[in-house]
């Protein structure tokens, strides 16, 4: 269930546009009329000009401190950076992913009071922080102490399988190699998949509307994602 809030423009912050699921994202906001201002955050250009985007390319997301005055008035943000666990210890994982996304959040939070601010986490996450996964406590982990931050609203989208938005540039070989069977998965596991298009669309339908949970699963997100706007 969402309720409307009176309708006000988005301007969003996103970080990640460089890997897939971020580039979807903004592809998603430069499309939206709702959208009207996007702040890429991230570590290398992204190489996307829009009427709509400004750019800041920023080495280390552990000290944003020379770009601080440049986060404000932002209502929301969309946080699609992440890594791959794979090879990686628990302390270094961390550090990346809980460490360096609390210090953006954070900031952000204090900055923009009203924002709301949407995380991009997996399916499988733990919640309890005790579970044999590593990145999934890791994760949980992040989660629980974002949900507490004050933010207006903070939503953690937890989808499965991703069906990628053809055209794009950043879509992973793996999913390239498996694109055939969206259908299939479709119909057989209608709750674990959803397109990269309506994970764009959830994000921007939360910034403008209080959705019931706050930790949304590959159903939630597809609901979300056909809230009428």
């Amino acid at each position: 269930m969402a309720i409307q809030e009176a309708r006000q423009p988005i301007r969003a912050v996103i970080t990640g546009v460089t890997g897939m699921v971020g580039e979807g994202v903004l592809h998603e906001c430069l499309r939206h009329p709702d959208v009207e201002r996007v702040l890429v955050l991230g570590r290398k250009p992204s190489g996307i000009a829009h009427p709509k985007l400004r750019e800041i390319v920023h080495a280390d997301f552990y000290d944003l401190t020379p770009v601080t005055a440049e986060l404000t008035g932002y209502s929301a943000c969309y946080f699609c950076l992440g890594v791959s666990s794979v090879g990686m210890s628990e302390a270094d994982y961390a550090r990346v992913t809980h460490d360096l996304t609390l210090h953006a959040a954070e900031l952000l939070a204090r900055l923009n009071p009203d924002m709301v601010f949407c995380y991009v986490s997996g399916s499988g996450t733990d919640s309890t922080e005790r579970g044999r996964s590593m990145w999934a406590r890791v994760k949980g982990k992040t989660e629980n102490v974002l949900l507490r931050l004050p933010f207006k609203r903070a939503y953690m989208f937890r989808p499965g399988y991703i069906h990628p938005t053809k055209g794009l540039r950043n879509t992973h070989r793996y999913y390239r190699a498996f694109m055939w069977l969206y259908p299939v998965l479709r119909t057989l596991l209608p709750g674990g998949v959803i397109t990269l298009r309506e994970l764009g669309l959830a994000m921007i339908h939360a910034a403008r509307a209080a959705y019931g949970p706050s930790i949304l699963g590959s159903k939630e997100i597809r609901e979300l994602a056909r809230m009428d706007g």
